[in-house]
């Protein structure tokens, strides 16, 4: 009876069926974890305030939240000259944040909670959220306007609040003037120097070219002066503000407006009040740029630069992994040659991505953008335009990474497409081009998606080939803007794999980046569903649409 079930093949299907499902368990467990890392970095925790006997030192007042827990065997507190009160074998151990980096030197703490004592959780504990040296922790005493105490005792915190907003509008309106006018401006600046520039190479000494530019630049320059005129006068009313507050060493610091980003009382807040702070630094995760050397902030940046670089990968790789495609399938004769360039280009699939990197680093960025540059940017030597890493050499060299995936799942959508489909469209008068254009490649197409999604799936994961041809830890130059022509593919840009990596292993604060290790990693795993869940629904939608041709 066994044989003969063995033997009906059952018990192959059914472990098929096992791997598939301990598959899907594996992806889920590990979404899961870095769901539950990442996405509770943005929750409000609870501030303790508590006394450390420290067995090493003196006591001392700990303010600070408890980022994580561990236990920790009793023999290596003793190798560290720590002896733990009681006979247990295992202890547990807290990561205290204790912030205040500027003043305390460090802003994390391991701390044994059998040394501790006097533990509270005061209403009045304050977080604030800074532009620099992480997050304050203590006790707001007062709100000063001008170096002059306007506000202190329970008034002080509403008047915290109303200057703040003040002080946050004025700080984005100076970054917009900052950024975004005076940055076109000298954007324009550059290029009117590049124009002359050009002249000069040419031996053009027409008056009348370089007297526009000269009236050009000078209408720049009175603009540049009234922004700067204006950004001058926003300077003493963004930082007139300051509260004082005193952290857990008895210390009274002050701190200006300017350099905060929220402040909010943790263990005075109820749950809608929680839940509304969780979403605000949500959005500020996927929406700000980063800060505090990339541990603080949001990522927006890395976002636009991983979508950009993959649809720039994508508008590069499908019509060259399909032309490709076609000539093997449809034109090339059959033989010998025809299986070697197939042979090679299941072979490059194999090919370690770094390679990819190394060789996109010396023939596009080198080589083809070195002569681009020779070619039409000689005004702007010796400093690179296209000769040096950026985000079109980053899709080129993806694209080239991704170009068998492509060529092989399109071939195979052209090898399912009955031969009696393209009799009869030449029957009926149609070329061979004809019918190749207006039936066997829309009956193939479902197949290019495919080979789309599979090479968008593999793109957008990558991170050592684009080390070498144009990420960086900080662009803070989007690749595309308001200034002509707007789209910039010799810039660099952000990614975020590179973030994940640079976040993770090269942190000057390795505690506080753990947990936006887990966020971005997260955030990356969407980004690469929503690219192929797109992808998947126009190849659903061709597929229904040709279904009855196939039939």
């Amino acid at each position: 009876m066994m044989v003969k079930w063995f033997k009906s093949g059952s018990p192959w299907v059914w472990l098929s069926a096992a791997a598939v499902s301990v598959c899907i368990l594996m992806v889920a467990a590990l979404l899961g974890l870095i769901a539950a890392r990442g996405l509770v970095y943005f929750w409000p925790k609870d501030v303790l305030q508590a006394t450390y006997h420290d067995p090493r030192g003196e006591s001392y007042r700990l303010i600070g939240e408890i980022q994580d827990t561990e236990e920790v065997p009793v023999g290596r507190l003793r190798e560290n000259g720590i002896e733990p009160p009681g006979d247990e074998s295992v202890y547990i151990r807290y990561l205290v944040k204790t912030g205040n980096r500027d003043a305390l030197g460090m802003d994390f703490r391991l701390v044994l909670p059998v040394f501790l004592s006097d533990v509270e959780y005061p209403r009045e504990l304050m977080v604030v959220e800074r532009r620099e040296w992480g997050n304050l922790y203590g006790y707001l005493r007062e709100v000063k306007e001008n170096g002059r105490v306007v506000a202190k005792g329970a008034a002080a915190a509403e008047a915290l609040r109303v200057r703040l907003k003040r002080t946050l509008e004025l700080f984005e309106k100076i970054r917009h003037i900052e950024k975004d006018r005076i940055g076109a401006i000298n954007y324009q600046l550059e290029r009117l120097r590049l124009q002359e520039r050009r002249l000069d190479l040419d031996n053009d000494h027409d008056p009348a070219k370089r007297a526009a530019i000269a009236m050009q630049r000078e209408a720049l320059q009175e603009e540049y002066e009234t922004l700067q005129k204006q950004r001058n006068e926003l300077f003493p009313l963004l930082n007139r503000d300051s509260f004082s507050a005193e952290i857990m060493d008895g210390r009274t610091v002050e701190v200006p407006l300017a350099k905060v980003v929220r402040f909010y009382f943790p263990n005075a807040m109820g749950p809608v009040d929680k839940v509304g702070h969780y979403f605000a630094k949500l959005w500020e995760f996927v929406s700000e740029e980063p800060r505090e050397a990339n541990t603080e902030g949001g990522i927006f940046p890395a976002i636009f630069g991983t979508v950009m670089m993959v649809l720039l990968m994508s508008v590069l790789v499908t019509p060259a992994g399909v032309v490709a495609a076609i000539y093997l399938r449809e034109y090339a004769r059959q033989g010998f040659v025809t299986r070697l360039i197939r042979i090679a280009v299941n072979n490059l699939a194999g090919v370690p991505s770094i390679v990819y990197g190394v060789f996109g680093l010396g023939f596009f960025v080198y080589f083809l953008g070195g002569n681009i540059d020779a070619l039409f940017f000689p005004e702007a030597q010796p400093t690179p335009t296209f000769g040096t890493p950026g985000i079109l050499w980053s899709a080129l060299t993806l694209a080239l990474l991704t170009l068998p995936v492509v060529i092989v799942a399109t071939e195979e959508g052209l090898s399912r497409v009955p031969r009696s489909v393209r009799e009869g469209s030449l029957a009926l008068g149609a070329t061979k081009a004809e019918t190749l254009w207006r039936t066997v490649l829309p009956m193939a197409s479902p197949a290019m998606m495919t080979g789309l999604i599979l090479a968008v799936a593999r793109a957008a994961g990558e991170v050592a080939p684009l080390m070498l041809v144009g990420v960086v830890k900080l662009a803070p130059s989007l690749p595309v803007d308001g200034n002509p022509p707007f789209l910039h593919l010799d810039r660099k840009f952000m990614h975020l794999g590179f973030h994940i990596y640079d976040v993770g292993f090269q942190s000057p604060n390795v505690e506080a980046a753990r947990p936006l290790v887990y966020a971005t990693a997260l955030l990356l795993v969407l980004v690469i569903v929503v690219l192929n869940l797109t992808a998947i629904r126009i190849r659903n939608h061709l597929r229904e649409k040709y279904r009855s041709l196939e039939s």
